[in-house]
């Protein structure tokens, strides 16, 4: 049984022009939303690829396959327990050379937040883990308790835009000194002993954006999407589609600069008359500005109201 609401599902499946018999993948499964409807438009004929480096994601979709629960599961569906940033290699394993399709979606599912043993949201007391793959080593315990001053504050900086990135590194470090820091409420009341009154007092949590920030760390979620925008791109057909909805202004500033330079005609420099690369642009921008959920949508799932959709076309 999921929980999570699958954002911005019509406006994304429909951006990627699907039709009976094309090869899609779903590069983050999550809660199944969007691959039970590219199911229904590619058909039998079809075949759909879905990546979540979450195992457990992968086990609850197997299950409602086998309950026959999708309009259409006579498609050929390989699940894969990887993350997306072994596109290529994974889909080279199952012979799949060239997709008509992909889709990813970057947030966070309603499962895994309410999931306490993850650690990944500050609501809940549970360890310092936030993983998304269980067999990775790096957790946010092994961050918070052995990154350098330096490191804790560049990190909540950069992903998560927190304004107190350093006074709460250095109430870290202090904290740490008495006693190692596991659960989420231990870290929740540093971070409320190292940021003003008024900033607690915020409508947001003073604790979200360090959390973020940790969660991106942990998992390495930058660097993931910069090596899959590669491997998409590689592993379109010429006309297929890539659709990316991000959450964070981080993934979204690299979404978005990624695929304006590919999409980029000649890169000689501005000073020569005439081009001299010869270099030709690899995508076509669909979505000039990102699509963002509709009022209907954010009425029921306010968590949309961050979340922006760009496509792009393969070349």
């Amino acid at each position: 049984m999921t929980i999570h609401k699958t954002v911005l599902l019509n406006e994304t499946v429909e951006a990627l022009n699907l039709k009976p018999g094309m090869t899609v993948v779903d590069a983050t499964l999550g809660g199944g939303g969007h691959s039970e409807l590219v199911l229904a438009k590619i058909g039998e004929e079809g075949k759909l690829i879905a990546f979540d480096q979450d195992h457990e994601a992968i086990d609850k979709f197997e299950k409602k396959l086998k309950l026959g629960n999708f309009e259409n599961s006579q498609a050929k569906i390989f699940l894969v327990n990887q993350n997306f940033s072994k596109l290529k290699a994974s889909l080279t394993s199952l012979g799949i050379e060239k997709v008509d399709g992909i889709l990813a979606d970057l947030g966070i599912s309603s499962d895994q937040l309410a999931d306490t043993d993850r650690g990944i949201s500050f609501m809940g007391d549970g360890p310092l883990d936030m993983r998304m793959n269980r067999q990775a080593e790096l957790t946010a315990e092994k961050v918070v308790n052995e990154y350098a001053h330096c490191d804790l504050a560049r990190i909540l900086r950069q992903y998560g835009d927190e304004q107190y990135a350093s006074s709460i590194a250095s109430k870290i470090v202090v904290a740490r000194e008495q006693e190692r820091i596991t659960r989420t409420p231990q870290l929740v009341a540093i971070i409320q002993s190292a940021v003003p009154g008024q900033y607690r007092r915020k409508k947001i949590h003073c604790a979200t954006k360090t959390f973020q920030a940790l969660r991106m760390e942990v998992n390495q979620e930058l660097e993931s999407l910069s090596s899959f925008l590669f491997q998409a791109v590689e592993v379109l057909r010429p006309g297929g589609r890539l659709a990316v909805i991000t959450f964070h202004s981080g993934e979204d500033t690299l979404t978005k600069h990624w695929f304006r330079e590919n999409a980029r005609g000649c890169i000689c420099p501005p000073q020569f008359p005439q081009c001299r690369c010869g270099h030709k642009p690899a995508i076509k921008i669909i979505t000039r500005k990102p699509t963002v959920a509709s009022e209907e949508e954010l009425a029921v799932n306010p968590r949309a109201r961050s979340a922006k959709l760009r496509v792009v076309e393969k070349m």
